[in-house]
């Protein structure tokens, strides 16, 4: 069966179904394959020996159990990154095989305790697995599924000598990924990074962007700052969408419920950007107040409502943790065994 298009907008696994399994696992990103995502999104952090595997952090005492391997102990360190002192185990200090010794856990616990029960189970993943993995997955449903990778911290890991474009590009390079037309985006927090990746490759890239702060590597830049119809006109000389927070697309009142959309849409629009804002979550912890159901933080609210919202504000895809609910709210269901057979 001849793999369909990339879909006019995305769903972007946010770690995978990471509100339903332990986060940047292959567990993750194949559920999230399952429920329709059109892309899974892995954050890259690299190793001792220069491999890009997923994590959140390079520090990883809250998403592996390396606490509990007593042989690397010795390992565990404090280092500044990004002008944050954090003390852990770092990933730039273990080899790839030290990684795979390990086991992933789930970093919000008390929000999803049904994760929980899945520590212990899973390895690292590389980004060449998840690679395979997306290409197996929409060979299999006969659609195409692609990776949003993430590079993490790349102003730190070129200040070690481990930079990541070099590696980044020859996986892409070897899955045929490595252009315009390839089922990629590529994003980042800071700009050197996003330039550098532009000047050696056609792969779409992605400005990531919050509403405080600015990037690791333009200290005297703000977001905020970049966020104006000529800001937004220079981010498109070096890449193809914006990565806002959702809050600068549709800003939340003090009352807890979602305000009028902001101009932001339209500018990056009129700039040639697309528009992926980040991170759609069904915990009532993470919804507008007037969105939540139910008495825990944990429980599920509308997310389906606040997604309707910024369809209508005009985006063009979204980061969900929960890809299948972000699907169902979208009218997109993944193919039935049937379909999947034709």
């Amino acid at each position: 069966m001849t793999a369909r298009a990339m879909p006019d907008f995305a769903i972007i696994a946010h770690r995978g179904a990471s509100g339903e399994r332990p986060e940047h696992t292959l567990a993750a990103y194949q559920l999230a394959i399952d429920q329709g995502a059109d892309f899974i999104e892995p954050d890259l952090v690299l190793t001792k020996d220069g491999v890009l595997v997923a994590r959140h952090e390079n520090e990883i005492s809250d998403t592996t159990d390396v606490s509990r391997h007593p042989e690397f102990a010795d390992r565990k360190t404090s280092k500044t990154i990004d002008g944050v002192r954090t003390t852990g185990w770092f990933t730039e200090d273990f080899t790839l095989a030290e990684l795979k010794t390990l086991r992933a856990k789930e970093r919000l616990p008390r929000l999803r305790p049904a994760n929980a029960r899945y520590d212990g189970q899973f390895a690292i993943p590389t980004f060449d697995e998840i690679i395979a993995l997306a290409k197996a997955g929409g060979e299999k449903r006969g659609r195409v599924v692609g990776v949003y990778p993430e590079t993490k911290h790349p102003g730190y890991f070129a200040s070690i000598e481990l930079p990541h474009e070099a590696p980044l590009l020859a996986a892409l390079e070897a899955a045929g990924w490595n252009n315009a037309q390839a089922p990629v985006f590529v994003q980042s927090f800071e700009v050197g990074n996003l330039k550098a990746l532009d000047a050696a490759s056609d792969v779409r890239l992605v400005q990531l962007m919050q509403e405080e702060g600015g990037p690791a590597d333009m200290p005297d830049i703000r977001y905020r700052n970049m966020l104006t119809a000529g800001g937004l006109r220079a981010i498109a000389s070096y890449a193809d969408a914006i990565g806002p927070q959702k809050s600068l697309v549709i800003p939340i009142a003090e009352n807890g419920q979602l305000e009028e959309p902001t101009a932001l849409v339209g500018w990056a629009h009129d700039a040639g950007l697309l528009v992926h804002p980040w991170t759609f979550r069904a915990e009532n912890y993470f919804l507008p107040g007037d969105l939540r159901q139910g008495d825990s933080p944990a429980d599920h609210g509308n997310l389906a409502a606040e997604i309707s919202a910024f369809i209508a504000a005009g985006i063009d895809g979204l980061f969900s943790d929960q890809p299948g609910l972000a699907a169902q709210a979208l009218g997109k269901q993944p193919p039935s065994d049937e379909e999947k057979a034709d």
